[in-house]
């Protein structure tokens, strides 16, 4: 009884931006778990290139490419989705960007294109796929925090800006929508080792200092994410809700 609660089989999961990185590893681990996969980004060919990488591995796998920085695309899309492959059980909103400057010379056109990616795609994924989820009563939204949603550090204020935005927005999804059968809760990772951190894990002085602020003495890898997604989606969290579960080596634990 207890390992069927983490059961996700005959569930479907959308998940923005995982053509790579870490939406890439987190639809993988839910097709472990035995959901059905819809893979979402912008660029198709890349796209496609990771959804064969899942069939390989014996996934069922839809592609639905989206900018989720849209807000008539993203609910179009949502609507062909539950049409065409199904209603929607489980959303991870995973897109996301990250840019580094000096806040007195981070550009206002950067500015804004980095909330409409970070924050405005919770709103416009989550809003679509919550109106079909509410009036079946049901339905598990988890949106990608960060260690920013609680820290910061140089360079990266207008980050740290938008992903306190999405622990917040998280929170006001679920005192919204929980009444009505949905949970919803945010995932906040740490340091992990992926493509687009790759320049940081190969610089001896960041990685130095990682080791030494994080409890545990390393980067993370994208796998160590997957146990907390699935528990997000599952029955095994039905009475969790607005929570932001830190995956993060124990990096916001201490000083």
């Amino acid at each position: 009884m207890s390992l069927s609660m983490f059961d996700l089989t005959g569930r479907r999961a959308l998940v923005t931006g995982s053509s790579q990185g870490i939406g890439y590893a987190l639809a993988k681990g839910l097709a472990g778990a035995g959901a059905s996969i819809i893979l979402n980004g912008r660029d198709p060919v890349k796209l496609g290139r990771a959804a064969e990488g899942l069939r390989g591995e014996g996934a069922t796998v839809h592609q639905a490419a989206f900018d989720v920085t849209d807000h008539a695309a993203c609910a179009a899309g949502i609507a062909e989705m539950e049409a065409e492959v199904g209603p929607l059980d489980i959303l991870i909103n995973n897109a996301g960007m990250q840019q580094r400057a000096p806040l007195e010379d981070f550009p206002a056109s950067d500015f804004d294109r980095l909330m409409m990616t970070n924050v405005n795609s919770v709103f416009n994924v989550g809003q679509a796929v919550a109106k079909h989820m509410l009036p079946r009563g049901r339905g598990k939204i988890i949106n990608i925090c960060s260690v920013m949603t609680m820290l910061a550090r140089p360079g990266i204020a207008p980050y740290t800006a938008s992903k306190g935005a999405v622990a917040n927005m998280t929170k006001g999804m679920a005192t919204d929508w929980a009444r009505h059968g949905l949970n919803i809760n945010g995932i906040a990772p740490g340091y992990f080792k992926t493509e687009l951190t790759d320049a940081l894990v190969k610089d001896a002085k960041f990685s130095g200092w990682l080791e030494d602020r994080t409890p545990a003495g390393r980067w993370g890898t994208v796998d160590e994410l997957v146990g907390a997604a699935i528990y997000l989606a599952s029955d095994a969290s039905s009475f969790v809700n607005g929570h932001i579960l830190y995956v993060d080596g124990g990096m916001t634990a201490c000083v």
